[in-house]
């Protein structure tokens, strides 16, 4: 289970957390590793991918202490995900020892999966910052499924 109040990134993920990030000098389009963490999740829950971490970072980025994301409101994801996951509003309560792990597992599997999507979608880019533009307005043209409208129905 998940270190308690930290949120672990695989180690094969690492190097790409720490690329998506501005800080530190870099150049990519996320201020910190929960706001790209964040990102990931919502990424792997869009395309149902929950993919277990296997051996974890221990350096750049480390468990990320679970305050930054709440800092940010971000807790609010990761338990309206682990309620959905696990069809039990009990998920949230906090007299439970191993409820909070069990939140954050589902969290950090589903950014594992969004951080395996990302690797694909950005592999040779130069410019993440671009390359994720890209891949979220095709992603928008692609569940637009809905029909044109057509004023002929009124004639």
């Amino acid at each position: 289970m998940a270190e308690t109040g930290r949120i672990r990134v695989a180690k094969d993920k690492a190097d790409l957390v720490k690329a998506l990030t501005s800080s530190g000098g870099g150049t990519g389009p996320f201020q910190t590793f929960a706001d790209v963490i964040l990102f990931a999740a919502a990424l792997g829950v869009k395309h149902k991918k929950r993919v277990p971490l296997g051996e974890i970072s221990k350096r750049e980025p480390s468990p990320i202490p679970q305050e930054q994301f709440i800092v940010r409101g971000y807790d609010t994801v990761i338990n309206l995900l682990a309620i959905v996951e696990t069809q039990e509003i009990k998920i949230l309560a906090f007299n439970e020892a191993n409820n909070n792990e069990t939140r954050n597992y589902i969290f950090e599997e589903y950014a594992n999966g969004g951080l395996e999507i990302l690797q694909i979608e950005l592999r040779g880019a130069v410019d993440y910052s671009e390359r994720i533009l890209l891949f979220l307005s095709s992603e928008r043209f692609q569940d637009n499924d809905e029909e044109e409208f057509d004023l002929s129905k009124f004639i």
